[in-house]
């Protein structure tokens, strides 16, 4: 069913506001207008200022059908949330029948993480004798030196980097800038990358610069690296070495931050270094860490 012009215009506005005053990230403005978008499909011929708290229960009822996790079942309802909300905010509406509409709960899970033997297999195991190998190195390097994202890695432009002071700035979640700390091993590789390889990257001539604004990381083609090449490359290596584990970019920031903790850094320096809004997405790093002692203790002790 189509939707009505004015219907699709409280979208347009709806993305717009999400972009500009929510500063949310593109994946989950994208994310969140398939939600919607999903959402006012089922309507139909309801209106948006007829719709009512039933009548959210009921699509909720009806996508539980569709098997989601919980995970997306809750940004499904976080989209409704944020979408009337805008909505009342506008005065599109006269009341928020989503307001006590609430998420299901989560079922808590430890991050995975990495052992040390485990990251130098990976990292070891990269081909570093061609362009692209030596700039994959560089890449995991870094993940695992800085905590990164890797959308925060492939948005990395000459102006985020201070080395002579082992420092990179970064733009997290909602725009918010924070600075990581590169250890001095991660820091030799991106320099020789940028000195000698990044011009050799791109499969035909072109000119690459190292302006403020230019991309650190670059493809064959010579513009910016985008994540999935990345998530592409590890993969391509812990098939190659056989490791029985789910490796992704984010396994090596989750690495990270238990290396960190198990080391005896502060929590709130490890919140700081990772970007997290509360202490409390922090925490769960240290359940990682009790688990890790645990069963150091129960294979040591003798009386464990």
């Amino acid at each position: 069913m189509a939707l009505s012009g004015i219907v699709k215009s409280y979208l347009k506005d709806f993305l717009l506001y999400l972009e500009v005053e929510k500063n949310f990230s593109k994946h989950t403005i994208r994310a969140y207008n398939s939600d919607i978008l999903s959402f006012l499909i089922w309507l139909g011929d309801t209106q948006l200022t007829e719709t009512n708290h039933e009548k959210l229960k009921d699509f909720l009822i009806y996508v539980q059908k569709f098997n989601y996790s919980k995970t997306t079942l809750s940004r499904k309802i976080a989209a409704i949330r944020t979408f009337y909300r805008f909505l009342y905010r506008e005065r599109i509406i006269d009341s928020n029948p989503a307001n006590s509409v609430h998420s299901p709960k989560r079922s808590k899970t430890l991050p995975r993480f990495l052992s040390n033997e485990e990251i130098e297999q990976i990292l070891n195991n990269i081909k570093i004798d061609t362009p692209a190998g030596f700039r994959n190195r560089v890449i995991l390097e870094l993940l695992y030196a800085t905590g990164m994202r890797v959308s925060e890695l492939s948005n990395l432009n000459f102006g985020n980097l201070n080395l002579d002071e082992n420092e990179i700035t970064v733009m997290g979640k909602g725009a918010k800038e924070r600075i990581v700390l590169v250890s001095s091993r991660a820091k030799d590789f991106l320099q020789k990358y940028i000195q000698n390889v990044r011009n050799l990257v791109p499969e035909e001539k072109c000119v690459l610069t190292q302006n403020e604004n230019d991309a650190v990381f670059i493809n064959k083609t010579g513009y910016r690296l985008q994540t999935q090449s990345i998530r592409t490359a590890l993969n391509d290596i812990v098939k190659k070495i056989e490791l029985p584990k789910k490796v992704t970019p984010h396994v090596f920031r989750h690495s990270f931050a238990t290396k960190l903790l198990e080391n005896g850094a502060d929590l709130r320096v490890v919140q700081e270094l990772l970007g997290h809004a509360s202490i409390s997405n922090t925490q769960i790093y240290t359940h990682v860490s009790t688990e890790r002692l645990k069963a150091v203790y129960d294979s040591t002790h003798p009386r464990a």
